[in-house]
């Protein structure tokens, strides 16, 4: 990985190899990002998209592997209990030119991955909601 700086945003290159939930975690924890956004393109080899059942509360997943194209990541980073939370969301085009997305929660760069990321000053936290069944942002 690297990166360079421009105000409160970063531009983010992450390298073959390099999983890119937890890199980019590790990255907000490293410069104390505890609110934000990100976006990002790419490339994955391996990826691991879901999609949340609202009657069941709980998430499907699925586990990609092959050549995918990143054709849009967006996502936020906020805190839970005090620790790192992204939430992501990816869409990825396969070898056929079809779209596949979801909630993203493992990706693998196949070849690069470039993003942006945005640091907002301030701090907002997590809590889960059991009516809904997911981790809401939760305001003071």
């Amino acid at each position: 990985m690297e990166f360079t700086k421009f105000g409160n945003k970063y531009i983010v290159r992450l390298d073959k190899g390099e999983e890119i939930v937890e890199t980019l975690k590790e990255f907000c924890n490293q410069h104390e990002i505890r609110l934000g956004w990100i976006k990002g393109i790419g490339a994955v080899g391996e990826a691991t998209v879901g999609l949340f059942e609202t009657a069941k509360k709980e998430y499907h997943s699925v586990d990609l592997e092959g050549d995918y194209e990143i054709t849009s990541l967006l996502g936020n980073i906020s805190t839970m209990n005090g620790e790192t939370y992204l939430h992501l969301h990816i869409t990825l085009g396969d070898d056929k030119y079809k779209i596949l997305g979801g909630h993203f929660s493992r990706g693998v760069i196949s070849a690069t991955g470039e993003f942006l990321i945005e640091s907002i000053d301030g701090e907002v936290d997590r809590e889960f909601n059991d009516e809904v069944g997911l981790n809401l942002y939760k305001f003071k």
